[in-house]
Order: C-alpha cells, then structure tokens, then sequence
C-alpha cells in the first residue's frame, strides 16, 4: 500500500476540544503520539482548498463503508495502517468520488474516520451515505474547521514542531511521488507545525499531478463516466479484489480478471497551442486519424488523457475550441508497475 507512517493518537478528546474549539465534537479524538525523524530536507506545503472532510464515527464505521468503497476497511480497522485511498462507485460500475480516509484511534481501538473528498462534492456525498446508512449505528458529518495539505516532496518523514497541532500526517497511498497529506486546524499555519516548510502555490501541486499522471477530483474523474480501473486505481493502490462484496464490485471485478483494460487515464504533454483551448472530453486523434482517447483535463501545457493504449506511444492531435489542430504526447508513469509501462 506504499509508504505509510504509523501515528498513535495522543490527544484527549477534551484536549481536542479545547485545542479547536467551536469544532464539532464529531470531528475530533486524533492526534500524533510520536515525533518523526529531524533528518528531513525542505518540504513544500500545499494548501488544498479543492479538499474537504467529512468524520464518519460509530460501532457499524468498518461494516458501513466496507460495502460501498472499493478498498478493504479492514486494513485500516485491524492494523496499523491509518490511511486508505479509495473510490466510490455506482451500480454500473464507475467512479462516483475519489476519497482518502484517516483512521480514528482511541487507546488503540478503530472509532472511525475522516473521509477527504473533493470539495464540489461534498453535499453529494452526504447524500450518499446517508442513503446507504440506513440503521447502521454511525453518525456523518463535515468537518469545516479542518483542512487538509500535502507537502511534497517524498520519501523522508517531515518533522513535526507542534506535534499536537497535527491531527493527521501521512504519506499519500497513491504514490510515494505525491508526498505527504497533513490534516491540522484551518486557524493553524503550517510553517508552525512543520519543520523547514514553505508555502507553496496550489498551481504548483495541480502541475506537479499532471505531470506524474494522478488524477484527483471530480474534473479528472467525472462522476459516473470515469471507471475505476483506465483510471489505474489498482496502481495506486485503491482497490481490492479479495474483499466482499461492495456496490460497483461485478464490472470492476470481471473488467480486472479478464485482464483486458484497452484504455488507461495518463499524462499527455502539449507540443502545440495552450491547453486552456481544449474542452474536456475533447476526442484524440492519431496522425492517421484513428480514435486515440479522450482528453480529460489539464493547466498549462500538462494535462490528462484517457488515451487507447493502442496509440500511447504515437503524437496525438485534438481540436481546440477555436478548431485549431493541436498536437500532444502520452506518456507512462514511472510509478506505475514495471508490467504496465507498455513496453
């Protein structure tokens, strides 16, 4: 599941409370019981106002999201790990939510999660779960005062200098290439919480996951047409296939035996005109004119590409929205699995 850091919780709920406040009881019990490693370089810290989090918490949390996520709960509730990427599907088997959950620990038992999701979602991911809640004994609810950072780059461990201001640090599940997610107080400065930390333009962050290839949110995975597997969810880490059953699970499920995904969402790179021409969903071409794909979505001369593998390795061409010619080209991640570089 990639790199992961192991954080026991240290704070008492009334410290949580006192610590943040107005917060809603809801959103609090986590917190950091060991201090990381001071052989660290500088980090970057990224705020992500496109993220929001909701707290998920009851006795039924584990048995609730096991049926309606694609990764196992029971990673997160019956060991050490304290961070899970995972989607969200409908019946027809495509991608509703991309989310991130962080476990809840109290003395060292699972009490429930903080869920991170795309911002412009939110309200339709309350829906969501409450339509699947049904009488499972767990409460859902945001999480306002909350926000979330990454820090890049990887692989070293950030040192914290507040440790009890840091409710949640962890490395991304996805790849060790996308760094560090830190959840703290929305009244916290990250500069008074993380050792050699600079402030960082979320431009920067949407470039620098473009560049890699890692799709997140509801424009890199539009709700009810992105499927789980072109959009390399196994690659990073967010699914499994032994677990039971879970909504979404039959196409997924048979797409993944039959070991046949023709299409795969990756990094395209413009050699012509400016990607702000380009609509999403926009149809690739290759130069002999055949269906290559889609593309997906993009800043500046970077973007993403639901690209035929057949046409991967091929110079692609788009019209533009002032039906202009524009030429790009795929690539392959390096953190994908050397099995899946199309070699």
């Amino acid at each position: 599941m990639g790199v992961l850091s192991f954080i026991r919780p240290a704070l008492t709920l009334g410290r949580f409370y006192r610590l943040h406040g107005a917060v809603s009881p809801r959103c609090g019990g986590l917190g950091i019981g060991r201090r990381f490693s001071a052989d660290t370089g500088q980090f970057v810290c990224y705020p992500q106002p496109h993220r929001a989090l909701l707290e998920i918490r009851g006795q039924d949390t584990g048995s609730f999201l096991q049926g309606i996520i694609t990764n196992d709960m029971l990673l997160l509730e019956d060991s050490e790990q304290s961070v899970l990427y995972s989607h969200m599907l409908n019946v027809q088997g495509r991608t509703l939510y991309d989310i991130m959950l962080y476990s809840l620990k109290e003395a060292d038992a699972f009490r429930g999660v903080l869920l991170e999701c795309d911002s412009t979602v939110t309200d339709s991911i309350l829906r969501h779960l409450k339509m699947y809640k049904i009488r499972r004994k767990v409460t859902v609810g945001p999480c306002p005062k909350l926000s979330v950072w990454a820090l890049l780059p990887g692989p070293s461990k950030p040192e914290l200098l507040a440790p009890e201001k840091a409710l949640v640090l962890e490395a991304d599940p996805r790849t060790p290439k996308m760094g560090w997610r830190l959840v703290m107080s929305s009244d916290e400065d990250p500069g008074d919480v993380i050792a050699s930390c600079q402030k960082g333009d979320i431009e920067e962050y949407h470039k620098h996951r473009y560049t890699i290839g890692l799709p997140e949110g509801a424009k890199d995975l539009p709700p009810g047409v992105a499927l789980p597997l072109e959009s390399n969810l196994v690659y990073m880490n967010g699914i499994s296939f032994s677990k039971g059953c879970y909504i979404g699970q039959e196409l997924t499920a048979r797409t993944h035996h039959t070991g046949v995904v023709r299409k795969r969402l990756m990094p395209v790179r413009l050699t012509s005109s400016s990607v702000q021409n380009l609509e999403e969903g926009a149809p690739l071409s290759s130069q002999t004119g055949k269906p290559a794909g889609k593309h997906r979505s993009g800043l500046g001369a970077s973007g993403l590409g639901l690209i035929r593998t057949a046409h991967a390795k091929e110079v692609l061409t788009v019209k533009s929205s002032d039906d202009s010619t524009v030429t790009l080209e795929a690539s392959v991640p390096d953190w994908w699995p050397e099995d899946a570089k199309l070699n």
